[in-house]
């Protein structure tokens, strides 16, 4: 007997494909504040239909990636300062608490690896790279959360990264930084050391004070 194929299973893949594209987008600041999506020209680029774009909007929508105006106009969401300040202090919140639940696993193979990400990162401010430079700069934190095991902690802070994507994106420009950042180096002592209290201090400057140099 022939099984029938299943169209449906086209569009769920479809839209996962367009969301998971789109998320990176926005999280690794590769879209400005304020900046217009459209559901045609989303669909032209993935080479989808409307149903799978409209779908994947819908989901940033709701993750707080995309605003929505009573217009229908789908862009990259323009912070407010006190939208900032809260999102700051949500990072410093679950941040310092998953580096310190990952401070006890944290062999040297993890500080290896993190010193080669900060590398990474350096070479990315050397060669003004904003959007490598977010991206490798998420590297280094996740790399290291993913050591607290603590999945549903760290989903909810990637989806605060998610929404700061664009206003990262502008900070940079803002701040012209010109070296990688001093509190990498300072986190990765810490992990060596075993210093939680110097690991929570460096964790919480590292996440909040580019965004209060913006917020203020």
């Amino acid at each position: 007997m022939m099984l029938a194929s299943k169209p449906s299973d086209a569009a769920p893949a479809a839209h996962d494909r367009v969301y998971r594209a789109l998320r990176a987008r926005i999280m690794h600041g590769e879209m400005s504040p304020g900046e217009a999506l459209t559901l045609r020209g989303i669909g032209k680029e993935f080479g989808v239909s409307m149903t799978p774009a409209r779908e994947s909007v819908r989901r940033l929508v709701a993750e707080g990636a995309l605003s929505l105006s009573s217009s229908g106009r789908v862009a990259a969401p323009e912070l407010t300062n006190e939208r900032i300040e809260e999102l700051a202090a949500l990072r410093a919140l679950l941040e310092v608490e998953l580096a310190s639940r990952a401070l006890p696993r944290a062999h040297m193979a993890l500080i290896d690896r993190l010193q080669a990400i900060n590398m990474t990162v350096a070479e990315m401010v050397s060669k003004r790279d904003a959007v490598g430079y977010i991206r490798t700069n998420l590297e280094f934190h996740r790399t290291l959360y993913l050591r607290a095991q603590a999945p549903a902690m760290l989903a909810i802070a990637e989806t605060v990264w998610l929404q700061l994507g664009p206003t990262m994106r502008a900070l940079y420009g803002r701040l012209r930084r010109t070296e990688p950042p001093q509190n990498h180096r300072l986190i990765i002592a810490a992990l060596k050391a075993g210093d939680e209290p110097g690991l929570r201090l460096a964790v919480r400057s590292d996440v909040t004070h580019g965004l209060r140099l913006l917020a203020g």
